[in-house]
């Protein structure tokens, strides 16, 4: 058996960031991480397939985000800008306007006067039940899938509006040199604070009482601690069975609970390298009436509905991204299947034969988060009873078990690597503050 003062459960963004917390200040840490590799749901390819480093989960920073920012300020980690405009496809055509959403006004009006939280479905049911507004609803269902890979029929209408509310558009970044950058930064420095990192090491299950812990690992090994900081994804914790879930002795009854009453969408991101970027031509330009060199993001009424550039830097690489309940729905479909949508999708907004964009790819990718056993979807969303929930899981159990994790942040930025990394440092401090 091996001994720790804090054990952590998951070498994500959350994980890392409160053993780089507790390491740095002096508590002897170990991390339990269940894949072969560091990050959770940030995953940088680095490798031949592409022409520079891909993203697979994690890409963009959503605004000025502090915790972050100060964090690759401290690593010396620059930041790029991720510009150019918002295009829309919809019914075989471009949109003249830059993604504009017809009644959008509308719709915030309504959601300011709510007085009570409910579903968004509900909402839309109740205020723009009519033909006049099919367009609007469809559009905020296709948003909610895929910018909150929500489902309307859950998702809070509280929740929506702050973050409708709190927008900013021209604020949007990526880490020179990807998200792994980040990842490397927090578990180097763990490390030489004495940290120790284990690979391959799949919790099974979690026995506590006040002040000791326990962690067996699938193959016999057991770890020890005064505390330990679950940071998992809460897909695995609101699974019941199967891989990767971890089981609590003596359980948790109102933790598990509050796991369920926590929104976590369904995510499907898909990366195709062609041998040039074909949405750049003359050809596109005149279709679309606007130069496509600008295209940033392009949403469309697609299989595979949104559709991402690198812009500013010109790259061969367009960004394919499923989210909400269709992409719950392809979660045991093959890479293949998902590739033909894609190819199918872009087929039909840029008017090109789908043969000629097979014949074009060099690369491809597909990260079926929701597929994935030590994730089972994308990230968290609100629902109704979220903000008890987050209640519940933000204080320790017997000081001993704590939570951590984007799910857990109470903001705007909720399902973010900011909330990750938020969330990992205020249980790291919970921890010292205790021990203090």
């Amino acid at each position: 058996m091996k001994n720790c003062d804090v054990l952590i459960i998951g070498a994500g963004a959350a994980g890392l960031m409160a053993a780089y917390k507790l390491s740095s200040a002096g508590k002897s840490v170990i991390v339990l991480e269940a894949r072969g590799r560091l990050g959770g749901r940030i995953h940088t390819l680095q490798n031949e397939n592409f022409f520079k480093e891909a993203e697979r989960g994690a890409e963009f920073i959503h605004g000025d985000l502090p915790v972050t920012l100060e964090l690759l300020k401290t690593a010396g980690i620059g930041v790029e800008p991720a510009s150019g405009e918002m295009w829309r496809f919809a019914d075989g055509k471009f949109n003249s306007e830059h993604g504009a959403t017809p009644d959008w006004g509308l719709l915030m009006e309504r959601l300011d006067q709510l007085q009570e939280d409910l579903n968004i479905e509900d909402f839309l049911q109740s205020e723009f039940d009519g033909d006049e507004h099919k367009e609007l609803c469809n559009s905020v269902r296709r948003f909610v899938a895929g910018y909150d890979s929500a489902d309307t029929r859950d998702a809070s209408a509280f929740a929506l509006r702050r973050e409708w509310q709190n927008e900013d558009d021209d604020a949007q970044h990526r880490l020179k040199g990807g998200y792994a950058a980040m990842i490397d930064y927090l578990a180097t420095q763990c490390k030489a604070h004495g940290g120790e990192i284990m690979l391959n090491a799949v919790v099974t299950d979690i026995e506590h009482e006040p002040s000791k812990v326990q962690a067996q690992v699938a193959g016999g090994d057991v770890y020890s601690a005064r505390h330990l900081v679950v940071a998992l994804p809460l897909g695995v914790l609101k699974a019941a069975s199967g891989e990767g879930v971890v089981k609590f002795h003596p359980l948790p009854v109102q933790q598990m609970q509050a796991f369920q009453d926590i929104g976590f969408g369904a995510i499907i991101k898909l990366l195709l390298e062609f041998d040039s970027p074909f949405w750049e031509g003359d050809d596109i330009a005149r279709l679309a009436g606007k130069d496509p060199k600008e295209m940033s993001f392009l949403l469309s009424d697609e299989a595979i509905p949104t559709w991402w550039t690198q812009n500013p830097n010109r790259s061969t690489v367009l960004t394919g991204w499923l989210g909400g309940p269709p992409a719950a729905q392809k979660q045991q479909a093959a890479d293949a299947e998902i590739l033909e949508l894609a190819l199918q999708s872009l087929a039909n907004i840029f008017q090109k034969d789908v043969q000629d964009l097979r014949d074009k790819l060099v690369a491809f990718n597909c990260a079926n988060w929701t597929a994935d056993p030590y994730t089972r979807g994308s990230y968290a969303y609100d629902m109704v009873a979220s903000a008890d929930a987050r209640k519940i899981l933000s204080e320790p159990i017997d000081g001993t078990l704590f939570f951590a994790g984007e799910y857990l942040y109470d903001g705007p930025a909720m399902g973010t690597v900011e909330a990750a990394l938020t969330s990992g440092a205020e249980a790291a401090k919970k921890i010292l503050e205790i021990n203090s």
